[in-house]
């Protein structure tokens, strides 16, 4: 019969979960199987919402836009909304101190597209509500801040915001085709 492994996940022959509906059925059913962990491909990811988890947030990102033969250009924009955002999580959500945030990537066809949703329980804030830096002055003239969530904004096909149940949702689309 299958059994747990040391780290706790479901093990056992094959043949003896494929054996009959009945059986795979029950196993469905006991709740100490649904509770384990899954270690397949998973399309989300919750993990601490610091600086140092920026490039694994990336990785597992990149990781699923290769899948999609993503071109390098939107890759890159990309890349830079999620360093963007998830070090504003990072540094603000809970500040001074450090809480989850989940990440996840979603594609849809016609056309091609991700969407990347990033979610917290930190402070409600809306970034999409800051204004535009005017980028006609020279950097010495603009005032500090809302340069990254406008090239964001500038870069992705689709920026939304909402705060429900206690959490910040912030999706960005990005057309692939």
């Amino acid at each position: 019969m299958p059994h747990k492994d040391q780290e706790g996940y479901c093990i056992g022959k094959e043949s003896q979960i494929e054996e009959t509906d009945a059986l795979f059925d029950e196993l469905c059913d006991d709740p100490a199987l649904l509770s384990l962990p899954y270690k397949g491909e998973q399309n989300e990811m919750t993990l601490d919402a610091t600086i140092e988890n920026i490039p694994v947030v990336t990785e597992f990102v990149d990781r699923k836009l290769e899948e999609l033969d993503c071109p390098v250009k939107a890759r890159m924009q990309i890349d830079v909304a999620i360093d963007e955002l998830f070090s504003n999580i990072a540094k603000y959500a809970y500040h001074p101190e450090t809480g989850p945030a989940t990440v996840r990537v979603d594609v849809e066809e016609d056309p091609l597209a991700v969407i990347i949703t990033f979610i917290d329980q930190g402070i409600p804030y809306d970034p999409l509500k800051s204004e535009d830096p005017d980028v006609t002055l020279k950097a010495e003239q603009r005032e500090i801040g809302g340069l990254g969530i406008f090239l964001v904004k500038k870069t992705m096909d689709e920026v939304t915001y909402e705060y429900k149940d206690g959490s910040n949702i912030l999706r960005i689309r990005k057309n692939i085709e």
